[in-house]
């Protein structure tokens, strides 16, 4: 990279630095709420001016990746679900480096490929190597200013580096040698007035400001010097009666289960000894796991039997169909198995997202049956589509919500609940309970469960901005609101 910094490179690195200081507020001074959203905001902002005149591609597929972006960001101020709340730590900022690669790459790179997730990650990589290009640039500025000095100052720095090693081992021999010194050691921060925390939070500025810098530089710079994987690729291939063998024989397994499933399960009738909760519990995992290696297996198959023509083709996609049907017939039976673990036991989140898996799984296999049979259409630009499109509904849906619903309606009906894994849930399954005691439901130790997450509650409230949630908000409120018959 030999390009020169301008001034609006310099403008960018400072707002890079602000950028940083953003950054660190938002998480790592407390609990993420509405300052990951805050964030994002700025983050796009510093980004689009950045590249305000720069010809954006593949817009259709960024503004939908940018929609995704913007919507699991949003449950962080709206929503308090703890697992989605540690997996968007690390799927927001995964998808936010695949939609900067994908709006800045050439239009004739094809995205839905297995490639350009190369492609992006190489993107990473050279920013990385553009502050070596920095630091260099850097060098030359003091180098051009005062040679002499430069050069002196970088043999100090050697030294320095170069004796660091020693100088650890020897203070701690001599820490260990004399209980004085060692006092004399650790007094040493304290004579310089060392505050270490703003020191932590000074480093962690400057990593985010030149990880933002030197990412989004190296996607800017376009005669940036990168692998470009581009042209035809030679597809990887099997024999193709290798490929049915191995179909048929699974094929074969897969029918005699479903032919069991239909004799007794999906008749009513169970083996002596087991209830069907007992049956549903015994049986959904492994038959979910089984379907998830069916998928991979008919996806390779359709994949590696690219270069296979004619009647070992047409059986082929005979098999692959079998398979697919079988796997779908599986899926329906776990979907069986859970709703009768649920009517038994009640609804958890756990098991409602299990449920949404699978229906996401049947619309996986009913486009793979159709591209089977129509080789144009391309798996991997719908399961990357879909794929997408399920995460961000899962979150956006609020699925403790409806867990929260669905146990007060099972309540009606049976007068079972689980108050206590209600209260565990999130919030949202405290609010749950606060209609169900103030529809005046007659529940032991719902009371003093909520007395208790009373008086939790002088403990629990957070005023910082950064955490602020609606959720929790409207818990905190609504738990303030409640005059148990003990406290008049």
């Amino acid at each position: 990279m030999g390009e020169k910094l301008l001034k609006n490179d310099c403008i960018f690195l400072l707002l890079c630095v602000i950028l940083g200081i953003v950054g660190e507020e938002a998480f790592f001074k407390d609990q993420m709420g509405i300052s990951y959203f805050v964030f994002i905001i700025s983050f796009y902002t510093v980004f689009f001016w950045r590249f305000r005149k720069f010809p954006f591609s593949h817009q259709r597929v960024g503004y939908f990746v940018l929609i995704c972006i913007w919507l699991l960001t949003s449950g962080y101020y709206l929503y308090d679900t703890q697992l989605f709340y540690a997996l968007n730590i690390v799927v927001i900022p995964v998808l936010v480096i695949f939609h900067l690669a994908l709006v800045t790459a050439s239009k004739n790179r094809i995205w839905h490929h297995f490639y350009f997730f190369i492609y992006t990650f190489l993107r990473v990589i050279d920013g990385l190597r553009y502050h070596v290009f920095f630091t260099q640039y850097v060098r030359n500025l003091s180098k051009n200013g005062n040679k002499r000095n430069f050069v002196v100052w970088k043999k100090i720095i050697l030294g320095i580096t170069l004796s660091l090693p020693v100088l650890f081992i020897v203070l701690n021999l001599l820490i260990s040698a004399d209980a004085q010194f060692e006092r004399l050691v650790k007094e040493i921060p304290y004579l310089f007035s060392i505050n270490v925390e703003l020191l932590l939070r000074t480093i962690i500025v400057l990593v985010y400001a030149f990880g933002f810098f030197g990412f989004m530089q190296a996607l800017f710079i376009k005669n940036n010097k990168i692998i470009q994987k581009e042209g035809p690729i030679n597809p990887i291939s099997m024999d193709g009666v290798v490929t049915l063998t191995v179909l048929l024989l699974l094929d074969f397994v897969y029918i005699a289960f479903v032919a069991v499933q239909f004799t007794y399960f999906f008749s009513g009738s169970l083996e002596d000894g087991y209830t069907y909760a007992e049956y549903a519990r015994r049986g959904f995992f492994e038959l979910l796991f089984v379907t998830m290696i069916n998928l991979s297996v008919i996806t390779a198959s359709i994949q590696l039997s690219r270069t296979v023509y004619g009647n070992l083709k047409r059986f082929i996609r005979i098999a692959l169909s079998v398979l697919v049907l079988s796997s779908m017939v599986l899926l329906i039976s776990a979907f069986i198995r859970m709703m009768m673990y649920e009517e038994a036991y009640g609804y958890t989140f756990t098991r409602v997202l299990a449920h949404s898996f699978m229906i996401f799984l049947t619309v996986i296999f009913a486009y793979t049956l159709v591209k089977i049979w129509l080789e144009k259409l391309s798996l991997f630009h719908f399961y990357f589509i879909s794929a997408l499109i399920y995460y961000v509904g899962i979150n956006v849906v609020n699925i403790d919500q409806f867990v929260v619903e669905q146990n007060i309606m099972r309540y009606e009906k049976t007068e079972k609940i689980d108050i206590y894994y209600l209260n565990n849930l999130s919030d949202t399954g405290t609010l749950g309970l606060i209609d169900l005691y103030q529809s005046g439901a007659d529940i032991p130790g719902l009371e003093e469960l909520l007395i208790q997450r009373k008086a939790d509650r002088l403990y629990i409230k957070n005023t910082s901005w950064q955490s602020y949630n609606l959720t929790r908000n409207k818990t905190y409120n609504e738990l303030g609101k409640i005059n148990f018959l003990e406290e008049e």
